[in-house]
């Protein structure tokens, strides 16, 4: 048996499940639930109990942490959960959901009495199957005591922005992040992209920026996704970087900034998601540069 608190998973997708998969090593009783069960029935051999419904998932646990779509995903499953969510239960809310429904997050917690904190992550599927993930936390002093443990087993280091999660500070501060990692990405495509349509080999691009201020890690890493055709499975999918590029852009907005760049990145992942690349890591991007699915490849 164990005396760490019990802990409520909901949403066990490429982030979820390796954050519940890294609670139950760190010895926590899991329970998991995901609206496609066959994503969440894994876990149950990490000792995990995976529970038809959200309202089964979080009835007595002491922490509920969500790690869903995006916050509309976030509000209706909490809905659904209802009345088995007692008051003073923790509520981690990891999700990246923008800044526009925070405040209607927080105002569901304060209805029912549970503590709320606002804690989106850094990081994609690799820093998170390794519990190396950086969690950016607000929420209040009281309960952190509770909460402190899951953000340790899931991250390898928390990052406090404040202590109002109902404020926002965590997840403006996850936008401003994001809008650096997308743009990169979609750089990045349009570079090798570019290379193609010049007859250019790649290589020779990546020589001349070679331990110079231009060069980077994750430039290579995303470059060689697309040049070695290893786009699946995703560390962040196209799909949910177009997702994120709006929430970035309507961020902006709110704040009277234009983002041209975050706006036109969300336009390239469109494009590549309906070129059926939706499913892939975001480096396929790419393929946005081109008329179709099949262009570009090679």
């Amino acid at each position: 048996m164990t005396d760490k608190p019990t802990v409520s998973v909901l949403g066990t997708g490429i982030m979820g499940a390796a954050m519940a998969r890294n609670l139950c090593r760190a010895g926590f009783d899991v329970r998991v639930w995901n609206r496609t069960r066959a994503k969440a029935e894994p876990l149950a051999a990490d000792g995990a109990r995976v529970a038809d419904t959200p309202a089964e998932a979080v009835e007595g646990a002491a922490v509920v942490l969500t790690m869903l779509y995006d916050g509309a995903s976030v509000l209706e499953v909490l809905r659904e959960a209802g009345a088995a969510l007692r008051p003073g239960t923790v509520w981690a809310q990891c999700t990246t959901a923008g800044i526009d429904l925070i405040e209607e997050l927080a105002g569901f917690a304060r209805e029912h009495g549970l503590v709320f904190y606002d804690a989106p992550v850094l990081g994609t599927r690799q820093p998170a199957e390794a519990g190396r993930l950086t969690v950016l936390a607000a929420g209040p002093e009281e309960g952190r005591e509770k909460v402190t443990p899951v953000f340790d087993a899931v991250g390898a280091r928390t990052v406090w922005t404040g202590a109002d999660g109902g404020a926002g500070s965590a997840s403006r501060l996850k936008l401003v992040a994001n809008s650096w990692v997308l743009a990169v990405t979609a750089a990045a495509g349009e570079a090798l992209a570019l290379a193609k349509g010049l007859g250019v080999d790649p290589q020779g691009f990546f020589d001349i920026i070679e331990g110079g201020p231009l060069d980077m890690e994750y430039l290579r890493a995303k470059s060689a996704l697309v040049l070695d055709g290893k786009l699946s499975p995703a560390s962040f999918a196209v799909a949910t970087a177009e997702k994120d590029a709006r929430l970035i852009v309507q961020a902006g907005e709110r704040g009277g900034v234009r983002l041209d760049v975050a706006a036109a990145s969300a336009e390239r992942f469109a494009r590549a998601a309906a070129q059926g690349h939706a499913d892939e890591d975001m480096a396929a991007a790419y393929f946005a540069s081109f008329g179709g699915s099949a262009e570009g490849r090679g």
